[in-house]
């Protein structure tokens, strides 16, 4: 008897490098759409958040550094709820959640320029850093690597040594990776520029820019789970 079915390989879209590299670019993307056009402060690098707090608490300037922490608030707020989010799924990342995600992202970037000149900058930065804190969360592992797609010291610590393995041990596998990775930190210095430019060009309605991408990766991880799917038969 003749039985059809189906595959789904779910890690193959969700863990894809050009996936990644198109939410590395996001992540790049509104970190300086922030830091240029929202107050210098920065949606995804928390880390620089923290500095530039201590910074201008030094500096006496306790306006700009309470500036700093919402922030901080709102990407922990993030990263909380969207790991109780997948711990309560039966399944470790589902391509029915991760595309909520990516629509998640869409629609609230597309709001976020709409928001009138008069809303304080605080508001946007809060919204953007919160969303970015679940799209850390949420896409976290590079094919059989971590890696992350808003911030760049761990990829860039996780592309050398790679490197470092490659030419000590001649391993192939290290090699791939570290190219893997290199095009991640690429893609993200891209969505950099790309935010800072269009930040200062338009101003903002920059944020669109982001949008696009995450139309391009919402397209792509639905193309790649039909490209995937294979009849099986008995």
């Amino acid at each position: 008897m003749n039985m059809k079915g189906k595959i789904h390989l779910h890690q193959v879209t969700s863990e894809s490098l050009r996936l990644g590299a198109l939410l590395s670019l996001v992540g790049g993307f509104l970190d300086t759409y922030t830091f240029v056009g929202r107050d210098g402060v920065f949606a995804n690098a928390q880390t620089g958040n923290i500095v530039l707090l201590a910074v201008k608490a030094i500096q006496g300037n306790w306006g700009q550094a309470l500036a700093h922490i919402p922030p901080l608030i709102a990407f922990s707020l993030g990263v909380f709820i969207a790991e109780g989010i997948k711990r309560k799924s039966t399944h470790r990342l589902t391509p029915d959640w991760a595309r909520a995600i990516l629509l998640l992202e869409i629609f609230i970037f597309f709001i976020v320029g709409l928001i009138p000149q008069g809303v304080p900058n605080t508001v946007v930065t809060v919204i953007v850093s919160f969303v970015a804190s679940v799209q850390m969360t949420s896409f976290r592992k590079l094919i059989d690597a971590p890696y992350t797609s808003t911030v760049s010291t761990g990829n860039l610590r996780s592309a050398t040594e790679a490197v470092y393995i490659a030419i000590t041990t001649k391993d192939t596998n290290a090699a791939i990776r570290a190219m893997r990775y290199g095009v991640i930190l690429i893609t993200f210095l891209v969505g950099a520029f790309l935010g800072g430019f269009l930040t200062l060009a338009i101003g903002d309605q920059a944020i669109w820019g982001a949008v696009v991408a995450l139309i391009f990766s919402f397209i792509l991880f639905t193309e790649k789970e039909h490209k995937w799917k294979m009849p099986l038969r008995h």
